[in-house]
């Protein structure tokens, strides 16, 4: 990949996103995605999706197929249920990593009706970001994996969620195989700071409240910073915030 060399920040505000909106879905695309399709807005590094998703009671995505691609689900608030054709099933919430590598294929499903698994039915929606990496090569074996951080990240760091960097082996929540990203998570407290990392392309996303980033100036809820050739900003909140960060050393494409 030829060496990146000039700093770039581009901010992305979270009312410029594409959207899918139907009755049981309230679903914002930071890249392109499905029939939305903008040949400028495709990626960034190696990250394809980050689609910042709402799924009411009952509700959500039926089974359907994935194929070589490395997925990360953060539950916000509530729960999801998850279901795949290599045999695992169960709940996602809020302080729990999970992955699931697509590889040679595999089916899945993911609705917001844990009560089928857990009983007291609720009615509260389900607010979750899901993110989309490509392996480092096509074609291996389908995989799961989840580890519960909350105790992590109530310290208020940057902590890593997954990863597949060499120097993440031992301290990173789950695994995935790229060995180039690695995604991180804080949960900011008032006042403050975490620092970025530096890599050639960077992605900071607000999860959940408002942050103020060094250079940048302040991030409200679903914006999004996309860094290349940069990082190493200082972000803080003064009421708290919950961010996630792609640190990425390579791109689409080599």
């Amino acid at each position: 990949m030829p060496a990146l060399t000039t700093p770039h920040v581009d901010v992305h505000r979270a009312g410029d996103r594409l959207k899918t909106r139907i009755p049981w879905l309230d679903s914002k695309h930071s890249f392109s995605f499905g029939h939305h399709y903008d040949p400028d807005n495709t990626h960034h590094g190696l990250l394809l999706v980050n689609n910042d998703d709402i799924v009411q009671p009952g509700q959500g995505f039926d089974t359907h197929p994935h194929k070589d691609m490395e997925i990360v689900t953060w539950v916000l608030r509530g729960s999801l249920v998850h279901q795949d054709s290599i045999g695992h099933s169960g709940v996602i919430y809020p302080g729990l990593a999970q992955r699931m590598s697509a590889g040679t294929g595999i089916l899945h499903s993911e609705k917001n009706d844990s009560w089928r698994v857990q009983g007291d039915e609720h009615e509260e929606p389900v607010h979750f970001v899901q993110m989309w990496v490509v392996p480092d090569e096509p074609g291996i074996t389908p995989g799961y994996e989840q580890l519960e951080i909350d105790a992590e990240l109530l310290a208020g760091g940057l902590v890593p969620v997954a990863s597949g960097m060499p120097q993440h082996r031992d301290n990173a929540a789950i695994r995935i195989k790229n060995k180039y990203a690695s995604l991180h998570a804080a949960r900011l407290q008032p006042g403050k700071a975490v620092r970025i990392p530096e890599a050639p392309f960077v992605h900071v996303f607000v999860a959940q409240g408002t942050a103020e980033m060094e250079g940048v100036g302040t991030l409200y809820e679903g914006d999004a910073v996309r860094l290349s050739a940069s990082g190493g900003q200082q972000i803080t909140s003064e009421t708290g915030a919950e961010i996630l960060v792609w640190e990425m050393h390579a791109r689409l494409g080599g």
